[in-house]
């Protein structure tokens, strides 16, 4: 082999070996930063939906879950698993690494939150709470309500305790809580909902005890049959809530006189919606 010749192999064997030492070194690196435990204790994370490999990394690598968002991309990508990242609000072991991350995260394993509606509460009020209890933007619940309802939003809503995932979408949980209300309805075979989602939510206001409910719905349906105003106090509270914008607290004999739509001392017959959202027992 002539001596130039010699060289030149010489020259590539050096440098595949250089290379190979090279990548042998970045695999080692590789495989110590994926199987590196988080730094942190009790790691959780908040995945917002639509969010890309490149924003998810960098927030996990930002709230030190992970140690390199470089490495979390190669290594989800190399698994094929880009695509499978899921939305939500997820909470880490401690000690857990960049495969275990990443097993979460597909997997879909978010934290599951509830919250319990308060029987008797007025639409606008649900919807205040709701946007409170979840941190959330009330402009957004009432955007929700006004896409589900239109203008006629009060009573549709069941009392009751829910669960809901982070970041929270306002319409499913509503439409959850129009359903619920609606199952009631269909195990009752209820003929006639929009009257009985007025009867209840007077029953709602005017007692908190299960014993006087049957008491008063009794009452109703007896005024009803005569063609009697029902003269139920919430009523009027509530008319003055929807004309006025408020309620001193205490009901004046003026209040009684003044003719609302909703007023059953004015008028005969139901009041034209309901005056809250009734519970399943109401």
């Amino acid at each position: 082999m002539p001596v130039s010749t010699w060289r030149i192999a010489r020259y590539v064997f050096f440098f595949l070996l250089l290379a190979a030492t090279i990548i042998s070194g970045l695999r080692w690196q590789y495989d110590r930063l994926i199987h590196q435990s988080n730094p942190i204790k009790n790691p959780s994370i908040r995945i917002a939906s639509g969010s890309n490999l490149k924003q998810i990394s960098a927030a996990l690598a930002t709230q030190k879950i992970i140690t390199s968002a470089h490495v979390f991309r190669l290594y989800t990508r190399w698994k094929k698993q880009q695509g499978n990242i899921k939305a939500g609000e997820y909470h880490f072991d401690d000690g857990v690494n960049m495969i275990q991350v990443l097993e979460v995260l597909t997997t879909g394993k978010v934290i599951q939150h509830q919250i319990t509606i308060v029987e008797g509460l007025r639409t606008a009020q649900v919807l205040q709470w709701l946007a409170t209890q979840t941190n959330s933007e009330l402009k957004d619940w009432e955007t929700a309500m006004s896409a589900l309802m239109g203008d006629q939003q009060e009573g549709y809503l069941l009392p009751e305790t829910y669960n809901y995932l982070q970041p929270i979408e306002p319409i499913k949980l509503l439409q959850k809580m129009i359903h619920a209300q609606q199952a009631v309805m269909d195990e009752l075979q209820i003929q006639n909902p929009q009257d009985i989602r007025i009867i209840a939510s007077i029953i709602e206001k005017e007692t908190a005890l299960g014993v006087e409910r049957p008491l008063i719905a009794s009452v109703i349906k007896n005024r009803l049959q005569k063609g009697m105003p029902l003269q139920m106090d919430p009523t009027v509270i509530y008319g003055l809530w929807r004309t006025q914008g408020g309620f001193s607290g205490k009901i004046h004999r003026v209040d009684l006189q003044r003719d609302t739509p909703w007023n059953s001392y004015t008028r005969s017959g139901l009041p034209i919606s309901p005056i809250c959202n009734p519970s399943r027992s109401s």
